[in-house]
């Protein structure tokens, strides 16, 4: 296939922001995520939140099709005393305190190991550095490519293999920056219910998940990720959950994102947005059962670009998350990233191909969503 040049203007590069030290964060081998051994397996298998499959993420970038359109950026580590912005000191002094002792399991499957506090720091720190990029005027879309991922991590505690929000982090920056509003559409499978906690009672975010309809998974993640969490005080209204059915698929995911997200997005009219992704909404994720394909992802980035122009003037910046297929993820972001770029046509085929699917429940559920929202969200109700 022909791939078509990039243009000259920094509109259409995506600035990426890497630093090689967040490989160093290893989680050991077990049961999936459980780092225990029951005795009986021969194979043990790497923690899915492991080191591959964000080195399959850089390959793609750096030598996939889409690399002409790429400008890369050295990340930097945060210093403890900017991760105050949004956890708690109690917190932070939790993880300093974990780090010392040579590790703790902060909660079931996020494990802080020797050397994870550190790639946490620079997870952080280049997410912030990505945000920072933007509001200086350097460029107008950037992508944090991090982990450990963040957006389960709430102010006061770790959850979901994440110990501090990177994402969450950058919103705040650009509160304190001047921004007035800031959007956060978040597409991993699961809830971003750490980032949600954090603004839970600010009408200057708006945060938006899309996410398969897990519930609550214990002690770490008391949020259930319902339609009726929808903020506190001032902040009501302006945290909107859309639980979707499992296996919702490419065509669900567009008509949520038509007939909820975009309405949502016009109404608030954001200063910046914040996309938060996750290819672990994929059809072959070992996390996730949404079924979502390289065009699905495609789509979703095209149309969060359309929204960041229309309202944003262009300002963008994408946080990594999730994604456990240590392939099928590297092509999910490349398809994430074409559509951010608004390129005319794909650059890289789907090697594993369609995946059937059904969207009827996902429409009868978002058309509740909808009506919900209409009657119980003030500024959504507004005509």
């Amino acid at each position: 296939m022909a791939h078509p040049s990039p243009s000259s203007s920094p509109s259409e590069h995506i600035h990426v922001f890497w630093h090689e030290g967040m490989l160093d964060h290893d989680q050991g081998i077990g049961v999936f995520d459980t780092a225990s051994d029951p005795g009986f397996l021969e194979v043990l298998e790497k923690h899915p939140e492991n080191s591959d499959r964000v080195k399959n993420m850089v390959s793609i970038l750096r030598k996939g099709p889409i690399s002409p359109y790429i400008s890369w950026h050295q990340g930097t580590s945060a210093l403890p005393s900017q991760l105050l912005s949004f956890h708690t000191s109690e917190y932070i002094n939790q993880l300093l305190e974990a780090d010392a002792a040579g590790g703790k399991t902060m909660c079931a499957g996020t494990i802080l190991n020797p050397g994870s506090w550190d790639c946490a720091l620079l997870a952080a720190g280049t997410t912030l550095s990505a945000m920072k990029h933007i509001l200086d005027g350097h460029g107008k879309m950037a992508f944090a490519l991090v982990r450990p991922p963040g957006h389960h991590a709430q102010p006061t505690q770790a959850d979901g293999y994440c110990f501090l929000n990177n994402a969450g982090l950058a919103v705040q920056l650009a509160i304190d920056s001047g921004c007035k509003r800031v959007a956060v559409i978040d597409i991993d499978v699961h809830y971003g219910n750490g980032t949600a906690e954090g603004f839970y009672l600010s009408d200057r975010v708006l945060t938006i998940s899309l996410h398969m309809n897990h519930g609550s998974w214990g002690p770490s993640h008391p949020q259930k990720g319902s339609v009726d969490e929808l903020g506190d005080d001032k902040g009501f209204g302006f945290n909107l959950n859309i639980p979707l059915p499992n296996g919702t698929g490419d065509r669900g995911y567009e008509y949520a994102m038509t007939e909820l997200v975009v309405p949502a997005i016009e109404k608030f009219d954001p200063d910046i947005i914040v996309m938060v992704v996750g290819q672990d909404s994929s059809a072959f994720d070992p996390n996730g059962r949404q079924c979502l394909t390289m065009e699905g992802y495609r789509e979703i980035g095209r149309m969060v670009r359309n929204m960041a122009d229309k309202h944003c003037e262009g300002r963008l910046l994408v946080v990594q998350e999730g994604g456990y297929h240590i392939t099928y993820s590297a092509y999910c972001l490349h398809a994430t990233l074409e559509g951010v770029l608004n390129l005319p046509v794909p650059l890289l085929s789907d090697p594993i191909a369609y995946y059937p699917e059904d969207e009827a429940l996902t429409v009868k559920e978002v058309d509740f969503i909808k009506k919900y929202w209409k009657e119980t969200v003030p500024f959504l109700g507004e005509e």
